[in-house]
């Protein structure tokens, strides 16, 4: 029993790793998603055409291969990274690429009335796009934003094959030294589940309270 039990003690350091990664670098997918999703729609080709290139070179090219550019390859050009570093990188950038084309599309399915309003209303583009368009459009990227943090949740098991000791790394190091497969990683499923139900769980909180004070965002 003792030994399993500090057996357990690796899966939690496991979990906190997973827990880092995914907090990380959704916070990069966040800031990477509305630079250029934004960018996408912007009146300047240069960078409409930066914002292109970066959503279709991460959506097209594999999250391993990207992950090991991250910590194998740019330290042959200066850039060294920790694992944790590559991973939220690696991680961060693929997400957000993903999540760009989900700010695009919610902020151009604001209705018409609503741009033509912050028009009316003497509003800047950034003004409007800030004080109206994006709160609007934020409600509506939500639902996807959520499935976008479980789907980075889920990839931090890529990680693994960098040596950083996330969960999917300790369930196999438990298995090389137990001999048993089952036991440890049916608890990191369980855990995999229990962190994506609490991120379900968060962005349905945040939704309901953001669509609370939407008829004040209205104009």
């Amino acid at each position: 029993m003792t030994q399993w039990s500090g057996y357990f003690g690796l899966i939690v350091q496991g979990a906190i790793v997973t827990i880092e990664l995914t907090l990380m670098g959704s916070v990069l997918a966040l800031i990477m998603a509305f630079l250029a999703g934004l960018g996408r729609l912007s009146r300047f080709f240069l960078l409409r055409a930066l914002a292109t290139a970066y959503i279709e070179f991460f959506r097209g090219t594999s999250i391993f291969v990207q992950l090991f550019f991250a910590y194998f390859v740019l330290p042959l050009i200066g850039l060294e990274l920790t694992p944790l570093q590559a991973g939220v990188l690696a991680l961060g950038l693929n997400v957000g690429a993903y999540a760009a084309e989900v700010v695009r599309g919610a902020v151009q399915s604001i209705g018409r009335e609503q741009h033509e309003a912050c028009i009316a209303l003497n509003l800047g583009r950034w003004q409007g796009l800030r004080h109206v368009i994006l709160p609007q459009a934020f409600l509506v990227m939500l639902p996807t934003f959520g499935n976008n943090a479980i789907e980075l949740l889920k990839a931090t098991s890529v990680v693994s094959l960098i040596s950083l000791a996330d969960l999917t790394f300790q369930a196999q190091v438990v298995r090389a030294q137990t001999g048993n497969t089952m036991v440890p990683f049916a608890t990191i499923l369980v855990i995999y589940f229990i962190l994506a139900l609490l991120i379900s769980w968060g962005v349905r909180s945040l939704e309901r309270r953001m669509a609370r004070g939407l008829d004040g965002v209205r104009v």
